[in-house]
């Protein structure tokens, strides 16, 4: 028996004590052995599409997780049937390499429904997104799915999109933010090619939009998206769209778009409890890479407690402390937490007591915009992929609220005012030069404000 073999055996021997006995009985007992080990995946021959389909849908998040508990290194199952194997017994082609960290479509194949981690905040939309995935085009078109910054709805969107290719490479996936959209139709338009730009949109199967409220006032591109939108909905294409807001609060948007937004099903995901946010980190904490998997209930509860409203500040604070503690060779305790976190800490306490302001929701925005951790924003790293967003921060709170150069620098580690008055003047004159620049921020500034809640 090879040792993949002996990990299947191993899991189902839990899942025999978890399910009950008709439920083993009619699932699991036929499926003695692994079929073939591949790209950190292992497989398992079942007997027909409704135990996969039904495997993948109830059980699935549970043996993976029973795999992590016995291996102790990222691996996966992956359950298909006889008529997915080819003649030379290879179950995936070339070109479905999920060892790839991107897909075709744009897709980041670490977003999956597998590693999604469900609670009371999420679980209506997770159940509507592994239908749509299920059957695209039929169940729910467009999905519309809204929810704060960083609560998880570009990972549930794109967990679609890996859903489907993971049962049909062929199928046409393409992910693109509102804000990229705009950029192509802009620019495709501008050098007369729109030729090229209906190639790109319209010959697919399904389409995920992030951010649809970016498109706010985007009169033209609003009117190309909504020429878009009714040609794949006509052909039974699936339409997947994210939001802050609910399609009936976008500000600028033309009524003819939200109405098209709302024919379908609307689902939302809200800021995760305590509860759910500590299975979070037990979740992230099981996929480090780190010598540590073991942390103490009531140092997670004292990290969760401290990031509440985004999931990745959440996961950032786990990474800070995991490789702050091993580095300084300190004990995983809550004084050893505290004092890993306290640059984060004052950093929120001093946004808090600056008070009705939200200026950490502008340094929230702009991190997610610019793929980096609040950490990073505020820290001292010079590596010119965290000076641009903390300028563009720095900017933006001092356009927006005028306070002092000197309180904004306490919101950055404490910089000198001299360093954010630099900084202010840097962008403000990039902006008037550079066209990219003056849509990046005005983008971001498209989000800041889709958080007021009139």
């Amino acid at each position: 028996m090879n040792i993949y073999d002996q990990l299947w055996q191993k899991i189902l021997n839990d899942l025999e004590l978890t399910f009950s006995e008709e439920t083993f009985a009619d699932v699991f007992e036929p499926l003695k052995s692994t079929h073939k080990y591949s790209n950190g995946h292992i497989y398992v021959l079942v007997p027909s599409e409704f135990i996969k389909n039904r495997i993948n849908r109830l059980y699935l998040s549970k043996i993976n997780e029973l795999a992590l508990k016995y291996h102790h290194e990222a691996i996966r199952f992956k359950f298909v049937v006889e008529s997915e194997l080819v003649p030379e017994e290879t179950l995936i082609s070339p070109e479905r390499n999920l060892g790839l960290k991107y897909r075709p479509g744009n897709l980041n194949a670490t977003y999956t429904f597998d590693n999604f981690v469900v609670g009371k905040s999420n679980m209506f939309a997770f159940r509507m997104a592994m239908k749509v995935a299920d059957q695209p085009g039929a169940v729910a078109n467009p999905l519309y799915i809204f929810g704060d910054v960083g609560l998880g709805k570009t990972h549930l969107m794109q967990a679609i999109g890996n859903y489907i290719l993971d049962e049909d490479i062929n199928q046409k996936v393409l992910y693109v933010k509102a804000d990229g959209f705009i950029e192509d139709f802009a620019n495709l338009l501008k050098r007369e090619r729109m030729e090229d730009f209906n190639s790109k949109y319209r010959e697919i199967d399904i389409l995920l939009v992030d951010d649809i409220q970016i498109m706010g006032g985007a009169t033209k591109t609003q009117m190309e998206f909504f020429k878009l939108f009714d040609y794949l909905y006509q052909q039974n294409k699936q339409i997947v769209i994210t939001s802050d807001k609910p399609a009936s609060e976008l500000k600028n948007i033309m009524t003819r778009l939200t109405s098209r937004f709302e024919v379908g099903l609307t689902v939302d995901i809200q800021v995760p409890d305590l509860e759910h946010r500590i299975e979070i980190l037990k979740r992230k904490l099981a996929t480090e890479s780190s010598d540590i998997h073991d942390i103490p209930n009531n140092v997670l509860e004292f990290i969760a407690s401290s990031f509440v409203t985004n999931i990745r500040e959440l996961e950032g604070a786990l990474k800070r402390v995991l490789f702050y503690c091993l580095t300084n060779n300190l004990d995983l305790n809550v004084e050893s937490v505290n004092e890993a976190l306290e640059p984060l800490l004052k950093t929120k306490r001093k946004s808090d007591s600056l008070n009705e302001n939200n200026y950490d929701k502008i340094q929230s925005v702009v991190s997610d915009f610019y793929g980096i951790t609040l950490e990073d924003l505020i820290g001292k790293k010079r590596h010119s992929k965290y000076i641009l967003p903390r300028h563009i921060a720095m900017y933006l709170i001092k356009s927006r609220y005028n306070i002092p150069y000197k309180t904004i620098g306490t919101l950055f580690g404490d910089r000198d005012h001299s360093t954010v008055l630099a900084a202010c003047e840097k962008i403000d004159n990039d902006i008037k030069q550079d066209a990219t620049m003056k849509l990046a921020v005005d983008t971001i500034v498209k989000k800041i404000d889709s958080f007021n809640k009139n």
